[in-house]
């Protein structure tokens, strides 16, 4: 089986995602690496270009998973941040988000989630949402399992916890009706990606 790497700069992302392709009969690897973003708010074209700059440096098949966080009523700017989470710097000021929004109502909001899978010839994207509504203040213990302090006052549809004070459990089989960019993924590369390289592989050794 082929070396598959995981590249991303946020820790508790591989974690995550380890545990579940583990589960799958699979192991990835980790390669820490914080690549450029385009300044473009566009997940899909953000997720493929850093994809295809980790596949300069590593040279073998990785995938790279890109998130955004949308809150509908977000003051003179709906939608924001979207796709700039990370360049905004809302996710790393959660207090200064909170005190912006303690006027909305409308606190309805949503993960909208890229993975992108690259081998060198093809790219393959996978997606993922969450909605839910922001908390009024910051819930839950610090976790490694974090992929975003965003973790700490989001609160899934039909749940009255954050998903920082779920346990894993819990944060598994959420009633929200969430979509997984990773499980979808998972699926794909067993089931498709997986069997095809071993059936090229053996017309391959047949045409010897």
């Amino acid at each position: 089986m082929e070396n598959l790497t995981y590249v991303t700069g946020n820790y508790g992302k591989y974690i995550s995602v380890k545990e579940k392709t583990e589960k799958a009969g699979f192991t990835i690897e980790y390669y820490k690496c914080d690549l450029d973003e385009p300044n473009i708010n566009d997940i899909k074209f953000i997720s493929q270009e850093k994809a295809r700059q980790a596949y300069e440096i590593l040279k073998k098949p990785l995938f790279v998973a890109d998130s955004g966080f949308f809150i509908e009523d977000y003051p003179n700017n709906p939608g924001y941040p979207g796709a700039f989470v990370k360049r905004s710097n809302v996710s790393s000021n959660i207090s200064e988000l909170l005190e912006t929004m303690k006027n909305v109502s409308n606190r309805s909001c949503y993960f909208l989630d890229c993975l992108t899978f690259y081998d060198g010839n093809e790219f393959y994207q996978f997606w993922g949402i969450s909605k839910g509504t922001l908390s009024k203040e910051i819930r839950g213990d610090k976790i490694k399992k974090a992929k975003s302090n965003l973790w700490y006052v989001f609160i899934p549809n039909n749940c009255d916890k954050t998903l920082a004070e779920m346990s894993d459990e819990e944060r598994c089989n959420r009633p929200d009706n969430s979509t997984s960019a990773t499980d979808a993924f998972i699926s794909w590369y067993q089931e498709k990606y997986q069997k095809g390289l071993k059936r090229n592989l053996q017309k391959s050794t047949n045409s010897m």
